[in-house]
């Protein structure tokens, strides 16, 4: 068998999921107890991000998907009075993207204010087109939320780190210094 024969060929999938490749995700994970567990903490912590962020209602509602004024309001009771409340998988993935922005803010960011600075100032990236990241995050659609996450998780992994004074200074790299292991 040649080399690309033996980078397509795949096993045949085993009842735990594809041999040699991931795992499905376990399904209790989206079970109503799992969401209902997750829901209460989760919008609380949200609704006091979009406090630090200054969202108005409607800015959370779209962020959340746009639910009726009416639910939203009553998830946001429930959850700051402790009570049950179980969202759905769309919802609590959206607090989830919510909850990596904030966090790599905070990473990104000395000071929290720069942060939500950096949220409301016109940004020149692409994905951005010259407004403010805001926008793109209640934008109303999930692949919009994710974007800002993975955008500024790559920006936490230094993807997208301009070259700074001491990148200049630095000698250049040489098959020397490659290391192999």
């Amino acid at each position: 068998m040649g080399p690309i024969a033996m980078l397509t060929t795949r096993p045949a999938p085993t009842p735990a999921g594809i041999a040699g490749g991931p795992d499905r995700l376990d399904a209790a994970r989206f079970a109503p107890a799992e969401r209902r567990r997750l829901s209460a903490p989760g919008l609380r912590t949200f609704l006091a991000i979009a406090d630090l962020w200054g969202l108005d209602e409607t800015e959370r509602r779209l962020v959340l998907g746009l639910p009726p004024r009416s639910t939203f309001q009553k998830w946001a009771r429930t959850a700051r009075e402790h009570g049950e409340l179980t969202l759905d998988v769309d919802v609590l993935l959206r607090i989830s993207a919510v909850l990596g922005i904030h966090q790599a803010l905070g990473v990104l960011h000395a000071a929290e204010h720069d942060g939500i600075a950096w949220l409301r100032r016109p940004h020149a990236a692409t994905v951005f087109g010259g407004r403010p990241p805001i926008e793109l995050l209640t934008f109303g659609t999930q692949d919009a939320l994710l974007t800002l996450r993975r955008y500024l998780d790559a920006a936490r992994g230094g993807i997208f780190a301009a070259p700074g004074g001491a990148d200049d200074a630095a000698p250049p790299a040489t098959d020397g210094d490659l290391v192999v292991t």
